[in-house]
């Protein structure tokens, strides 16, 4: 099946997309307020440009889309120019993992949490874990 855009509507509606405070962002930065972190967002001075950052703990966290990040629970390729978005979802893990290295060499600790980790009402056990982590550091 064929795209129902042009190249130049798509790329328009893919331009809009949000890369950061989404919904599932701001949900997590009230967790981390409520439970009395604080933070800093998106600084591009470190690696992967993370979505919150812990400077004094020297940890930051990332919230990865399932989409974009191709979750295997509730990632669906789309049924046009699947070669594109194969490569395109197979570099951002690469991606990931190269930044999770740069943070390990940089003594710092990056923690990954899934959109539908963060989605329920109670939070997953791998929040708790990583709220934990920060808090101790």
């Amino acid at each position: 099946m064929s795209d129902i855009f042009s190249k130049r509507d798509r790329s328009r509606i893919m331009a809009l997309v949000k890369n950061k405070d989404s919904k599932i962002e701001l949900k997590f930065a009230a967790t981390l307020k409520a439970n009395g972190l604080r933070y800093k967002q998106h600084l591009s001075s470190l690696p992967g440009k993370p979505d919150f950052v812990f400077p004094r703990k020297k940890a930051v966290v990332f919230v990865d889309s399932c989409f974009w990040h191709g979750c295997r629970y509730h990632f669906i390729a789309p049924r046009s120019n699947r070669r594109f978005w194969k490569d395109k979802i197979d570099g951002n893990k690469n991606r990931d993992r190269e930044v999770n290295k740069q943070y390990k060499e940089m003594g710092w600790t990056a923690v990954r949490l899934w959109e539908h980790s963060l989605k329920d009402r109670i939070p997953s056990n791998k929040l708790i874990s990583a709220l934990n982590e920060i808090k101790n550091r």
